[in-house]
């Protein structure tokens, strides 16, 4: 087997969509973020930022958003925000994975009314 067909096989295994055989695309998508810095590059860029199940890969993400609103996505990038302590505090923010979904150029995803 040479180096080629190797790589090949890793990319068909990461490729594959893991969480969406058990979950529907309501439950890897949870909620879209509402900042300022999301709202300008939803004008700008083309790109949306939504909060999405911690066990969620990208493609997951790719196709549940493809799914839900009807759009081409042509990347997805992801963050994972640690928890953040309870120190003096009442509150305490719990762990969240964020993406950032960039359409393509004439896509538009619509919220609210």
């Amino acid at each position: 087997m040479s180096f080629k067909d190797i790589l090949r096989k890793r990319a068909k295994k990461n490729s594959a969509v893991k969480m969406l055989n058990q979950f529907t695309s309501y439950d890897v998508i949870k909620y879209p973020v509402n900042s300022e810095k999301a709202l300008n590059d939803s004008s700008l860029q083309n790109a949306y930022h939504f909060v999405v199940d911690s066990r969620a890969s990208k493609n997951d993400v790719k196709v549940a958003i493809a799914s839900l609103y009807g759009v081409v996505v042509l990347k997805v990038t992801t963050s994972n925000l640690p928890h953040k302590g309870r120190m003096n505090r009442k509150t305490v923010r719990r762990p969240l994975k964020k993406a950032v979904i960039t359409l393509k150029k004439g896509d538009t995803i619509a919220f609210g009314a």
